[in-house]
């Protein structure tokens, strides 16, 4: 059972939110969290080349049809 808010929940937790740390600190925290998802998309995007690297090493040290035959 899974627990999907509508829009009348989600203005309650927006309120919720708003008057637990105030309309002054609500940008800040929406630039941190902005910041903290392009580390971390970016720190994705790092790992990938590592593992196509290995994976054309690998390619290019297998044995080409021309050389075999």
């Amino acid at each position: 059972m899974s627990f999907i808010p509508g829009g009348g929940e989600l203005i309650i937790i927006l309120l919720i939110v708003l008057l637990l740390f105030g309309s002054k600190k609500l940008p800040e925290l929406a630039r941190g969290l902005g910041k903290s998802v392009t580390n971390f998309k970016s720190g994705l995007k790092d790992e990938q080349p590592e593992e196509t690297e290995t994976t054309a090493q690998t390619e290019s040290e297998a044995p080409r049809k021309e050389d075999v035959g």
